[in-house]
């Protein structure tokens, strides 16, 4: 016969609910096991009030939040209750903020926190000082390199910049994410780009790694319908001049400018400066133009 004790600690890893009765407990029981997403979210307010697992409460209430399209409220709320958090859970509360201005379609929030994101690589605030950190995707844990995760904000980047037609801008930030850490979808996004810009040859070439499956992610087969698409479109166009009506040429608040007047501000009074930021800097007669 099973002990009571054992039994309860069977139902908290079937339902993955912590164990406990406070209020952060009973949270997580409405959300997971009784599937009422209101009163979670009730329970979630009540948690983070009495001081109870603050950082795990307001990001779980902001996914809850998110699916009831409570987006504002979400965003609103994290703001407001960041401060309750400790330094080292600042980052991963600036991801889910990306992640509601993404649902809300507040691109010029998400690209200031995403430079803001970028400048912390560069002082070397990001995961803790360490190397790597470790994050979980389908409940499986995996390794993050400070290289990885920058090419990753800046495919990010890059695509705020998309939502924005500001082609220019988004060719160049891509094109620095696929120097640090290639992949298909990234490729995809600069050939976009860059057929936008009427640069018609660049972007056949960036095309045909992935059509030759030189990249990863090659073989996904959304990015193979979306390189066909592509492959389709360039067929359809005529070598000609750049546009000449093309929005956000003004490079005066844009991403690259700001990061590389960072490099020449922040370099000379520190030595922790990371390789990719070198690598970047390499191009800034390039960007000038």
């Amino acid at each position: 016969m099973i002990s009571p004790k054992r039994e309860r600690d069977f139902f908290h890893v079937i339902h993955k609910v912590p164990s406990g009765d406070g209020p952060y407990v009973r949270a997580k029981h409405a959300q997971l096991v009784q599937k009422d997403p209101e009163s979670a979210i009730v329970w979630f307010w009540r948690a983070i009030n009495a001081g109870d697992r603050v950082e795990s409460a307001l990001k779980d209430m902001a996914v809850v939040m998110k699916q009831l399209d409570r987006t504002e409220e979400a965003i609103e709320a994290v703001k407001s209750f960041r401060g309750l958090c400790p330094k080292h859970a600042q980052e991963s509360l600036d991801n889910v903020l990306i992640d509601l201005y993404k649902k809300c379609g507040k691109v010029d929030e998400q690209i200031v926190l995403l430079k803001h994101k970028l400048k912390l690589i560069y002082l070397g605030e990001v995961f803790n000082g360490k190397p790597t950190k470790t994050a979980r995707s389908h409940g499986k844990k995996f390794q993050v390199s400070i290289k990885q995760e920058t090419s990753r904000i800046l495919g990010n980047l890059g695509w705020a910049y998309m939502q924005k037609s500001n082609y220019m801008a988004a060719e160049v930030v891509y094109s620095k994410a696929q120097m640090i850490d290639p992949d298909a979808n990234k490729a995809l996004n600069l050939c976009h780009c860059l057929i936008k810009l009427a640069r018609y040859q660049e972007s056949h070439l960036v095309l045909q790694d992935v059509l030759q499956y030189n990249l990863p992610g090659s073989d996904d087969p959304k990015s193979r319908n979306r390189a066909e698409e592509l492959s389709s479109e360039l067929e359809s166009m005529q070598p000609g001049p750049l546009p000449s009506n093309l929005p956000g040429l003004n490079w005066e608040d844009d991403f690259v400018e700001a990061l590389e007047r960072a490099l020449n501000e922040l370099a000379p009074a520190r030595s922790r400066r990371l390789p990719i930021f070198e690598e970047i800097s390499q191009f800034r007669d390039q960007l000038a133009c």
